[in-house]
């Protein structure tokens, strides 16, 4: 076998393909075995499933495609670029994972027709979509105050929609209560979710010819853009495809910022009620933060914060040179705008930030 799955925390193998997470408590991870070979790139397909042979649960004709992936890559002045993950099939970048998750799911399960998954709005809507596409039935756990459009949006795929007034722990929660009809999937927890994401570090390095930025920006909340673009990075290093790794800026709220208290170690004590234009950055106690801490520190990344008026600010910005995000993916361009304020940037270094959501689904002025 070219891969395994098992716990991050114990390393126990995972029993059966219906788990999600370990005996422990902890969450799963998959570890691959080859490595990384560009003439393994399948060049005529121009989607994420171009690196289909980077997949090997997935069996190819159970992938579940909408066209996902290959999106634009923009340079916007000399030392900057846009990677533009919100022009996605359904406005986010978690069209990578759900493609991923769903197609291996099929591949390996016979007898599974629905599934359950909880979300702030853009995952939700994501896994809805690709269940429609497959003829899965999916039913969705959304915090009572998702945005209007992300509801509408997940609802005209055909998913059932559950609004849970609580925090977003209390939402997967109820995601995840025990049900003979539906299967728990939830892109937070289950492993192949984040390891689609690899593709988007394939992808960028190849769309700049395996010559990668020195910075890299990106929104984090539950981990999975986080962790699935480390992952995807070392897996190219690892594999002598690229010769350096850039450092990778976790971008959060002042309110919401759990990675960046525990990788600065500082105390972190969460509001009661979160209140924030980042609608999609909420989970305040993500299960994989012990993952996204590890990572961080043996890759050498950083971590910054960003307030209300800075997230508006950077939105506007965005919105006036013609990139039209939700405000939660403009957290990362405001983290980099920050730096750049302070002078921790230097004026040479080559910058990627990930756009990851579009502006459509969410009103913030």
């Amino acid at each position: 076998m070219s891969f395994k799955v098992v716990c991050t925390k114990c390393n126990n193998p995972r029993k059966n393909e219906m788990e999600w997470k370990c005996n422990c408590g902890a969450p799963f991870k998959v570890v691959l075995y080859d490595k990384f070979k560009k003439d393994k790139i399948i060049k005529s397909i121009y989607s994420i499933w171009r690196y289909r042979n980077f997949y090997p649960y997935v069996k190819k004709e159970k992938i579940v495609s909408l066209g996902e992936g290959w999106t634009p890559l923009v340079k916007v002045k000399n030392n900057l670029w846009l990677k533009l993950e919100y022009l996605m099939p359904t406005g986010s970048f978690k069209d990578r994972g759900s493609s991923v998750l769903i197609s291996g799911l099929l591949s390996e399960l016979s007898n599974v027709k629905s599934f359950s998954e909880d979300s702030s709005g853009n995952a939700g809507a994501s896994m809805a979509a690709y269940c429609a596409k497959a003829g899965v039935k999916i039913r969705v756990f959304v915090p009572e105050k998702t945005s209007g459009p992300k509801i509408l949006q997940i609802a005209s795929y055909g998913a059932q929609i559950f609004k849970v007034n609580g925090s977003r722990e209390e939402v997967s929660a109820k995601a995840q209560e025990m049900s003979k009809e539906y299967t728990y999937i939830g892109h937070a927890w289950h492993p192949y979710f984040r390891d689609g994401i690899r593709t988007l570090a394939y992808e960028v390095a190849e769309q700049t010819n395996w010559k990668l930025f020195e910075r890299v920006y990106l929104p984090v909340s539950s981990g999975t853009l986080l962790l699935g673009f480390m992952e995807g990075l070392r897996h190219m290093c690892i594999s002598n495809v690229i010769n350096s790794i850039p450092k990778v800026v976790a971008s959060q709220t002042t309110q919401v910022s759990p990675v960046y208290r525990k990788l600065k170690n500082l105390h972190y004590s969460p509001p009661s009620e979160v209140k924030t234009v980042a609608d999609a950055l909420v989970n305040s106690n993500p299960p994989l933060l012990e993952e996204m801490t590890k990572i961080m520190k043996e890759m050498d990344g950083d971590a910054e914060v960003v307030n209300e008026e800075e997230i508006i600010k950077a939105s506007i910005l965005l919105a006036r040179n013609g990139f039209y995000v939700e405000p939660s993916a403009a957290v990362a361009f405001a983290a980099y705008l920050k730096h750049l304020n302070e002078n921790l940037i230097k004026k040479d270094e080559k910058t990627l930030i990930i756009l990851t959501g579009i502006g459509l689904k969410t009103h913030f002025t």
